[in-house]
């Protein structure tokens, strides 16, 4: 069956450039350590170094480098008192630079002879290698990782201050899993994502949902068509959003996309594939905006095959990485399985015919 079109499409780039025009980074917030994963970085405090002092870093004898020059089991040096016994973690003692393992030094009751030489630093974890002193535990405008939520850990850091844009999700009754796709696309984001249940398809339902007092973004998911069922573009209008209906978007076309008072607001397809589509193309570039995130890096790769795209309209392509280059899984209209499988994606502005095969294709990451 042919879906029904809104009848005119505004192009991609004029629905977007409107949305980015009005919207400013959210004020940043001081979130736990568990609370701030995939959330975007600001200015972050300094760490203090780890270890705080030179630590050992094997279990074994604490010593003095130039105390041991010579040494060896044919030439064993005698201590004049017993070396200090350490263990991964410990402190080292004052004028010791290494660390000897058990073997290397003989102990005979009151005696101590070493059988091996020791270099500085062997066996050490000197002062601030982990983690230098004054060093960010995330970079300002990146997403917080696992790498950076240990830094913090590691230095005692319980908290740390990131962007984390409000997300509200107006469910309307049968796209129940393409927004349960979408809200999780939004979570591991860092997104502060609250799900909303229309009462029903119609449109005094959808409206009585579409609260954005507490949220800086707003998302209807479903009955976005102009089908005799769809409400969600009349629920919008009745509480006075300002939309433009029909992106030149494939898939996506009957998304809108605008403001609500002085949110943004996107009414998204139930379709998942017609969903996503449009959550790539118009809501991320809002969601990098509101967290002040720093430019997406693409992935530049050869293309396995042609893609071809019909002028007018944008279209994304759905990329598997296959022996180094970008194998086209699905192009305009997207199977399950296609976005199941896709390492990344393409968009080919609504000016492009497409890309020769071994062209250059700068992708963006399905999962970053």
């Amino acid at each position: 069956m042919t879906q029904r079109l809104p009848p005119s499409l505004t192009p991609l780039d004029t629905a977007l450039a409107a949305l980015l025009r009005g919207v400013a980074p959210v004020t940043p917030v001081e979130l736990p350590l568990a609370d701030a994963a995939g959330c975007i970085a600001t200015g972050m405090p300094s760490l203090p170094a780890s270890p705080p002092r030179d630590i050992a870093a094997v279990d074994g004898w604490a010593l003095r480098a130039n105390d041991l020059v010579g040494a060896s089991s044919y030439s064993p040096l005698s201590l004049a008192e017993l070396p200090v016994w350490v263990e991964v973690g410990d402190v080292m003692p004052e004028g010791c630079d290494c660390v000897l393992d058990a073997g290397a030094v003989e102990v005979s009751g009151p005696l101590a002879l070493v059988l091996a030489e020791g270099l500085p630093g062997q066996g050490v974890a000197r002062r601030g290698s982990d983690i230098a002193e004054n060093a960010p535990a995330a970079v300002a405008g990146c997403p917080v990782g696992a790498a950076a939520l240990l830094l913090a850990r590691v230095a005692g850091v319980d908290k740390l201050s990131v962007r984390r844009p409000r997300l509200r999700i107006v469910n309307v009754p049968g796209a129940t899993a393409t927004t349960h796709m979408i809200a999780g696309f939004a979570r591991a984001m860092g997104l502060d994502v609250s799900a909303h249940e229309a009462g029903s398809r119609d449109a005094r339902s959808i409206a009585e949902a579409l609260d954005v007092s507490s949220c800086d973004l707003l998302l209807t998911i479903g009955g976005s068509g102009v089908g005799r069922t769809d409400a969600a573009i009349a629920a919008l209008v009745q509480r006075g959003a300002q939309l433009a209906h029909g992106l030149a978007l494939q898939p996506g076309r009957t998304a809108a996309a605008g403001w609500l008072g002085k949110v943004p607001v996107a009414a998204l397809p139930g379709s998942p594939a017609q969903a996503l589509a449009v959550w790539l193309a118009l809501v991320l570039p809002l969601v990098d905006r509101l967290s002040a995130r720093q430019p997406r890096r693409a992935v530049t790769l050869p293309l396995a095959h042609k893609i071809a795209s019909n002028v007018g309209v944008a279209e994304i392509a759905l990329l598997v990485e296959e022996q180094k280059t970008w194998m086209p899984l699905a192009v305009g209209e997207w199977p399950l399985q296609a976005i199941a499988r896709a390492d990344a994606w393409l968009l080919i502005p609504a000016s492009h015919e497409g890309f020769a095969a071994g062209e250059p294709a700068d992708a963006y990451l399905m999962r970053e």
